[in-house]
């Protein structure tokens, strides 16, 4: 669902503060000058190739305990970052909401409860739990099955009116600003809402046949049935063959958009899709539905997704408490989701600014930057994620947030988030069989012509480094990129 934007709240925030070190001085002192110099010429060497004469590179490599500035190229000019974004909003998020937050689901009653009958309409009221998910969970099912057991609990047999959605956490657009339009079908793109299933995608599974020619099967999880399957064109082809697409298409009993899958799959060979679901919070409720029904409670109405009804002043009959921002940290920033991005940014605007909306959860970023000492010429904040090519920043902003939160008392969730060289996330097949694998923590960054990385390095001699690289404009493969990333970090890492 669409919505216009809300208007620039005015904010009343509490910001966390630490003591940053800083300025870094520009020169290092002895005995270590040498070797750092020779960071320098390497650093110079390895972007002055001429395979980047049209790129831009941003580069700020720090000794923060002795105040030193060990490389620095174009650090105070600002770059795109992509999901280096994800940086300032996961810092954010865990300073102003704290480790131990948890977002709450309720369910509330339009109507008492009588002989095992909701004498009304049962309404779901969401803030926004990014953990209702596989990635959380294992199955996405999990907690709105334990919603449904809840429910029952109370004596809730059956529904006398709908199910629906109460309030409006998020009078937002359910995408984020500058986000590319050709993109709103892939899972990366998917929209967020106060209620958010899934992150925002299903996948669609298509298995062939026995034999060419045979009918295929299709089905979609982690709820079957969401989204509607509304038309199936595949083919069952000999091996070697599979070209299976999905698109979706608006019913013509003018209900909601259904999916139309269409191509070929090879005998007993499966194509596996994921798609961006096109009303998250419709999503939420059609699998919810699922879960009442499996649980034996009926509901008489229907699903009503929107419009939303008024907020109830009862108490809730039941409230659900997602994993706590620690435990969604890393699934954040480990496989770098966006939709978590987006809920965060949101969250913030929510619970310390003025409305649930990316620009009230901006502001609430842009001050807490501000309390970090970081300059503010130094950033353009238009999303949570960094997919939006609105979003700019600048490596000495980058390096501050990482300064901060290296001094901050919930440090290690942060950097315990963060992927780890040639174990986990999105470095786990980077700098593998070097010092630096199982050293380096720190994020990375892609959109088209954006390749980032930063993060903390611990070097040969002990020292925990903080750096930002960040290379925008360029023409040659990403990996060429990655590279001279990998390349500094493991003479970092190594001293040579």
């Amino acid at each position: 669902m669409m919505r216009r934007p809300a208007a620039f709240p005015v904010l009343s925030i509490a910001l966390v503060a630490v003591a940053c070190v800083g300025p870094f001085r520009s020169a290092p002192t002895a005995p270590r000058r040498d070797t750092d110099r020779a960071l320098a010429r390497m650093t110079d060497s390895l972007i002055g190739a001429p395979m980047f004469a049209n790129a831009n590179w941003g580069i700020l490599i720090v000794d923060p305990a002795r105040g030193d500035t060990l490389v620095a190229r174009n650090a105070a000019k600002l770059f795109m970052p992509a999901s280096n974004q994800k940086l300032l909003t996961g810092a954010t998020a865990l300073a102003q909401l704290g480790r131990d937050f948890r977002w709450r689901t309720m369910l509330h009653g339009g109507g008492p409860i009588v002989d095992g009958v909701l004498r009304g309409d049962l309404i779901v009221v969401g803030r926004g739990d990014p953990s209702v998910s596989d990635a959380a969970y294992g199955d996405a099912m999990v907690p709105l099955r334990a919603l449904a057991d809840s429910l029952a609990a109370r004596g809730v047999r059956e529904v006398a009116g709908a199910l629906v959605r109460g309030g409006d956490a998020f009078p937002d657009t359910t995408t984020g600003f500058g986000w590319p339009a050709d993109g709103f079908d892939f899972a990366y793109s998917a929209g967020v809402d106060e209620l958010t299933f899934n992150e925002g995608y299903a996948t669609v599974v298509v298995r062939g046949g026995a034999t060419v020619g045979a009918p295929v099967t299709v089905r979609t999880s982690p709820a079957a049935g969401i989204p509607t399957i509304g038309s199936v064109a595949v083919r069952t082809v000999a091996r070697g063959e599979r070209a299976t697409r999905v698109e979706w298409e608006s019913d013509v009993r003018g209900a909601r958009p259904v999916l139309a899958v269409s191509g070929t799959v090879a005998v007993g060979d499966s194509a596996v899709i994921d798609v961006a679901l096109r009303d998250p919070g419709a999503a939420w409720l059609d699998a919810f539905a699922q879960a009442l029904a499996a649980r034996g409670i009926r509901v008489r109405g229907n699903v009503i997704a929107a419009p939303t009804v008024p907020l109830p002043t009862s108490p809730p009959l039941v409230t659900w408490q997602s994993r706590t921002l620690a435990e969604v940290l890393p699934l954040f920033e480990k496989p770098s989701q966006n939709q978590i991005g987006e809920l965060f940014i949101r969250t913030l605007g929510l619970e310390k600014g003025r409305a649930g909306t990316a620009s009230a959860g901006r502001a609430v970023i842009e001050q807490q930057l501000n309390a970090w000492g970081a300059d503010t010429m130094g950033r353009a904040v238009r999303d949570g994620s960094g997919l939006s090519r609105h979003d700019y920043v600048t490596p000495q902003t980058i390096v501050k947030v990482l300064d901060a939160m290296r001094q901050h008392p919930d440090f290690k969730t942060f950097y315990d988030a963060l992927p780890i060289a040639g174990v986990d996330g999105t470095i786990r097949s980077r700098m593998r069989g070097t010092k630096a694998a199982g050293n380096v923590h720190a994020k990375t960054g892609t959109v088209d012509k954006v390749r980032s990385l930063s993060g903390y390095v611990t070097a040969a001699d002990g020292r925990v480094l903080l750096f930002s690289m960040l290379c925008n404009n360029f023409t040659v493969p990403n990996r060429e990129v990655e590279r001279v990333q990998d390349a500094l970090l493991v003479h970092l890492a190594t001293g040579r």
